[in-house]
């Protein structure tokens, strides 16, 4: 089966959802959520996720596989998307690959090193090696055992040091060297790169700020007090460090009135859009369209069709 695949980017509120079901009607596509924030159950209003009834019709993969209590690493999103491309390949078609995630989308086509996964008891004695003798003290060692990653990792970042260190502990090789030796799981994929993003940027933050609103009239408030309610989740867990979660668990908390929580959840959506055009904009797409055009699904399915479906059989 020919290993090629679609990469569909954008940043938030660009309508890639709507853009990835218009191309699965045309063209044979099966579509992977490249969204951290999708794969939670029971987040469904405040992450814009395809409605039951349209996942029931048209298969969505990576989608509502964590519960909101986990976290879920690019290097898991790397894992669970090849599976999910090869399944897909088996069936006779190809994967498109859609969201906003970008650190995903870097994991995937740049490749991910093979660290390890964190040691309670290893971390533990570093962070003690840090209160005793102060964070630069632990950097220099960092520094006689890596120089590399010492070099790009400031003397008063605790967490990187810290990283560093244990992967140094547990493997008895250095950081450094591992990320040298990313795997890179698009390596023998033909893909085909697409950027969405907007012609005019008020625009977008327009559209940023009647969707936040519009969530909230279509029950965003009593998603989160059922998620609120539940007991088993704090601030701190990454699902609720997603934007808009973040700012109405902190109205929830008492920390900010229901006008003022919208605001910060606006900014916040619009600040995030920036970091994802901003990242969109060092990479060399095979093609770009403006998210406004009246008739973007067209021109999409077009350019697929006379590329990478140019030979399809």
């Amino acid at each position: 089966m020919r290993r090629a695949a679609v990469l569909l980017l954008g940043p938030t509120g660009v309508g890639k959802s709507d853009l990835a079901l218009a191309l699965v009607e045309r063209l044979p596509l099966e579509i992977i959520s490249v969204d951290s924030a999708l794969v939670y159950r029971g987040m469904d209003i405040g992450t814009a996720k395809p409605a039951a009834a349209v996942r029931a019709r048209v298969p969505h993969h990576l989608i509502d596989i964590r519960e909101p209590t986990g976290a879920y690493s690019a290097g898991e999103f790397v894992r669970d998307a090849v599976l999910a491309m090869e399944a897909i390949w088996a069936r006779g078609r190809l994967p498109l690959l859609v969201g906003g995630t970008m650190l995903y989308f870097h994991a995937l086509t740049e490749g991910i090193a093979d660290l390890p996964e964190g040691d309670g008891a290893v971390r533990a004695e570093i962070d003690a090696q840090g209160r005793a003798g102060g964070w630069p003290a632990v950097h220099a060692e960092l520094a006689r055992i890596d120089p590399e990653a010492a070099a790009r990792i400031h003397g008063n970042d605790p967490q990187r040091i810290q990283r560093a260190l244990e992967v140094y502990r547990l493997t008895g090789q250095t950081i450094s060297s591992l990320q040298g030796a990313r795997r890179r799981p698009l390596a023998d994929v033909e893909c085909f790169e697409i950027a969405i993003e907007p012609s005019d940027r008020q625009a977008l933050q327009r559209r940023l700020a009647d969707r936040f609103r519009a969530m909230l009239a279509t029950g965003f408030l009593d998603e989160m007090r059922a998620l609120f309610a539940r007991g088993d989740l704090s601030g701190e867990h990454p699902s609720m460090r997603a934007v808009g979660y973040r700012q109405m668990w902190e109205f929830l908390q008492g920390g900010l009135t229901l006008p003022e929580a919208e605001a910060a959840a606006i900014v916040a959506t619009r600040q995030l859009a920036k970091r994802q055009l901003t990242w969109m904009r060092r990479r060399e797409p095979d093609a770009r369209f403006d998210c406004l055009h009246p008739n973007v699904a067209d021109l999409v399915s077009d350019a697929l069709s006379k590329s990478i479906f140019a030979e399809w059989s």
